[in-house]
């Protein structure tokens, strides 16, 4: 029987790896997981594996915070003694673009294991982002490249990068399909379609304190309630901060909890790649706290709005409507993106 080493360590991670070691489990494929510990606050791991069903990691790294260095190599160190202390894997499986994802990555191609990565091809073609120096590695050196779009596998194509490409669609997308309809109890926070929904947490926008303020006075201007789960990078940073009456900030929502607040939102603000999608899904028009996306197909038809951290144009996207419908992004055929990933891991 084959077996599969798969790496987690932040929230998006979790919520994939749900959906693909479904899948693994099914095409027959023992899989060994380990939670690297990047993410280490409960509400941002721990409550995730309960939730989304996913079996307690095999290990846990516990790396914890630090800087990007410090992170990185930490988790190659670990991971590697656990590489060498235990009979080694036929494929280590990474997802997305974190530092968890390049480590086990350039720690697993050293060891002469095979790499596959999910999420391959995605460019923000921002080098100042470390997610787009992850990605860029993290394909250089991956063994199969599981592409959720098209423009992922020209990105790939461009770089001179054709053997072991796959198309396979998104597994996000996977999960949002399957959790979305999912009942949660009731927050009590805002009734559907009256609010806005905020999330923060790149380092591009908490580490500068006048792009933080910005965006808080953006936010404030809007006319609106806004809900806004405070990641803890984020949390730090607003304590010099004086927030306007119509912000509210609560804790970290869960995965399901966080589908529920973006399909009951007029808009979503949102600094993340996977909110983006996870707002075009559920049919919620976006605006991003960025200049760049990496998800390009989601800008069609106005239904991502790129605004930055320029207050004026943060309130201005308010008005913008999308026309519909909405892109079709991620989906390819009728096979799920899981399903496919899984099916190539078996039949190599």
């Amino acid at each position: 029987m084959k077996e599969i080493l798969s790496v987690v360590g932040a929230r998006p991670q979790f919520i994939k790896a749900a959906m693909v070691s479904r899948a693994l489990k099914e095409a027959g494929i023992k899989e060994r997981l380990i939670h690297t510990g990047q993410h280490y606050d409960d509400n941002m791991s721990t409550i995730f594996f309960d939730e989304l069903d996913i079996p307690s990691p095999d290990i846990n790294l516990e790396v914890g915070s630090g800087s990007h260095a410090r992170q990185t190599g930490e988790i190659m160190v670990r991971l590697e003694e656990h590489l060498l202390q235990n009979d080694p894997p036929d494929c280590v499986l990474v997802y997305g673009d974190t530092n968890s994802t390049v480590a086990a990555a350039v720690t697993a191609r050293k060891l002469h294991i095979p790499v596959a990565h999910v999420e391959a091809g995605l460019r923000s073609f921002n080098m100042l982002m470390p997610e787009e120096i992850n990605r860029m590695v993290t394909d250089r050196l991956s063994d199969y490249l599981f592409c959720p779009t098209q423009t992922a596998c020209d990105h790939l194509r461009k770089e001179g990068l054709t053997t072991g490409v796959s198309l396979t669609g998104d597994v996000m997308y996977d999960a949002v399909v399957h959790f979305s309809s999912t009942p949660v109890p009731a927050t009590g926070h805002f009734s559907e379609g009256t609010y806005v929904l905020a999330t923060v947490h790149r380092a591009e926008n908490t580490d500068d304190p006048d792009r933080l303020a910005g965006i808080i006075q953006g936010l404030g201007s809007v006319g609106l309630p806004v809900l806004f789960p405070v990641h803890p990078r984020t949390e730090s940073r607003l304590k010099g901060i004086r927030l306007p009456e119509n912000i509210s900030v609560i804790e970290p929502l869960s995965y399901v909890q966080m589908l529920h607040a973006i399909k009951g939102a007029f808009r979503v603000f949102t600094d993340s790649g996977g909110i983006q999608k996870e707002a075009i899904w559920l049919e919620t028009p976006c605006i991003t706290l960025r200049e760049e996306t990496e998800w390009v197909e989601t800008l069609d038809r106005s239904w991502n709005v790129l605004v930055g951290a320029d207050p004026v144009r943060i309130k201005s996207a308010l008005d913008i409507e999308p026309e519909s419908p909405p892109p079709a992004l991620g989906r390819v055929g009728d096979v799920s993106a899981s399903f496919r990933i899984a099916s190539i891991l078996a039949s190599a």
